[in-house]
């Protein structure tokens, strides 16, 4: 049997780029080891390991799988158990966000949206279930804004991270008192990835109390403070927008 790691762990999802890779250095400098998962990202997941590892001796894994497969997600866990020998925190990050106008909506983009916004975490998170309650731990789930104030031609997504909401809350009644359950869902942080019009960008801005556009930074900071300070809450979705959820 593997001895029991020192140091607490976190497994996180898409770990490798963007939100997902500031939520672990953010993770590692408060003092936790971390499981980085990555699918495609292995440059950047081997780049960010090594990052970490300069800082803190053996205190990173890399678990590359595909969310989509079933049984990757319990082998991940395994895996992690087989290195640390404990787990005491799950942070779902990883996520597919793309356009599904009405009209043109495909099964396969169906099947892609969910497996990696809902399947994926409910599974990861119900084999991770034994070693997280040995733990006390946390699960923490990244949501979106849109779960609530659906975005135009992306219905699948929203649906997607809908679901996802709803089981957040489910798992917090259903796994405490051992474990807690929250989520977390930011509004505009980054822009996507093939970018977003610049008056579109103003426009969402203007509609946001704090007038600015967050960082990752600011999700990290909050999945923090729910993993390791907020002993009391569970079943909470973490609204981290600017207050942008308020405007009509």
């Amino acid at each position: 049997m593997t001895p029991r790691h020192d140091r607490p762990v976190v497994l996180v999802t898409g770990a490798a780029r963007r939100v997902g890779a500031v939520i672990a250095r953010t993770l590692h400098a408060a003092g936790f080891d971390l499981a980085l998962h990555y699918r495609h990202s292995a440059a950047a997941a081997g780049a960010l390991a090594g990052e970490l590892e300069s800082q803190r001796a053996d205190s990173t894994l890399l678990l590359p799988a595909n969310l989509a497969d079933l049984h990757d997600l319990p082998a991940m866990v395994d895996a992690l158990l087989a290195h640390y020998g404990r787990l005491d925190a799950l942070v779902n990050n990883a996520s597919a966000f793309f356009a599904t106008p009405v009209g043109s909506a495909s099964l396969q983009q169906w099947n892609e949206l969910f497996a990696s916004n809902a399947q994926a975490p409910f599974f990861l998170s119900q084999a991770a279930v034994p070693a997280l309650r040995q733990a006390r731990g946390s699960i923490v789930n990244l949501i979106d804004i849109y779960a609530e104030r659906p975005l135009a031609d992306h219905a699948l997504y929203c649906m997607a991270k809908a679901a996802l909401a709803a089981m957040t809350r489910s798992l917090a009644l259903d796994l405490g008192p051992e474990v807690r359950v929250n989520g977390v869902a930011p509004g505009a942080v980054l822009w996507p990835g093939d970018g977003k019009p610049y008056d579109d960008q103003q426009a969402l801005l203007a509609r946001t109390p704090l007038q600015r556009v967050g960082t990752p930074e600011d999700v990290a900071n909050t999945v923090l403070w729910l993993l390791r300070d907020a002993a009391f809450v569970t079943g909470q979705i973490i609204r981290v927008d600017g207050g942008r959820s308020l405007s009509v």
